[in-house]
């Protein structure tokens, strides 16, 4: 299995123009100039592309691997990532206090779902960092950043999507879901690389010109836990949303009105899949 340049660069241009009509100007015309660099196989894409950032990378250069040996996901967990799958990295220079950090994974995630979404995939949002389809997982997003006096300098999000590879039950690749499709809208990983990228760069090209506050509802609106009920600690209540800074918004079903609601931060939780 590999990975044709030459196709990935057609397919870019064919889903930059399809999206312009999805997320509408001037998203896609201020998008990122994105660079990809295809490797074989990497210990981890994060981890290469933060090394060509310290030699200059700029914000735009993408990193693809077909395998990684070590890939990562939140809070330090193995990503398994054989043969199959996407395994890609974007850089950035976002430039936003440390507290908001955690809106350059809502954008990125809102973005590549949209974009999945125009190919008649309905992909949806688990939080903090899922991408679900059909209340399985597709994918997940690792966003990592550096700071410098209180701001995020700069950031690369990664992102691995299950293409063909195995996935264990809890899992759904893509080229099974598109099987059942007359005429499947993504034919190749070259095609699904691109218009994972463009996904990344629209989404963050939206959050740098709207806002947090006017791209949360879009978001809200795949997400797959929105009104479940939960029990912490004994104490039951309701997701309600997530909060401009990523936590999760839960409604207590408590009689203090000092806990009504309850904040949790990424990694409080994992609210697990249904299967």
């Amino acid at each position: 299995m590999g990975f044709e340049h030459q196709r990935f660069e057609l397919a870019l241009q064919q889903v930059r123009q399809y999206l312009s009509t999805i997320f509408q100007p001037p998203h896609v015309s201020n998008v990122l100039p994105l660079s990809l660099q295809v490797f074989e196989a990497l210990a981890s894409t994060n981890q290469t592309l933060w090394e060509l950032v310290s030699q200059g990378a700029i914000a735009g250069t993408a990193v693809l691997a077909l395998q990684q040996e070590s890939g990562r996901g939140q809070w330090g967990r193995q990503w398994q990532s054989p043969l199959g799958g996407l395994y890609l990295s974007v850089a950035l220079s976002p430039a936003l206090p440390v507290a908001n950090s955690a809106q350059l994974t809502l954008c990125s995630a809102w973005g590549i779902a949209t974009a999945l979404r125009s190919y008649n995939l309905p992909v949806q949002l688990k939080w903090p960092n899922d991408l679900v389809l059909n209340g399985r997982k597709l994918g997940g997003i690792l966003t990592e950043t550096r700071i410098r006096q209180g701001q995020v300098t700069k950031a690369v999000v990664g992102v691995g999507i299950n293409w063909t590879n195995p996935v264990p039950p809890t899992g759904i690749n893509l080229a099974a879901a598109l099987a059942e499709q007359t005429q499947p809208a993504i034919d190749s990983l070259e095609m699904l690389a691109a218009i994972a990228l463009q996904g990344i760069a629209s989404g963050y090209a939206a959050w740098r010109q709207e806002g947090i506050e006017n791209l949360l509802p879009a978001y809200l609106s795949l997400l797959t836990s929105l009104g479940r009920s939960i029990v912490l600690d004994g104490v039951e209540g309701t997701i309600v949303g997530v909060s401009a800074n990523g936590e999760l918004q839960i409604r207590s079903a408590s009689n203090d009105p000092s806990s009504r609601e309850i904040l949790l931060k990424p990694g409080t939780i994992s609210l697990g899949y249904d299967v």
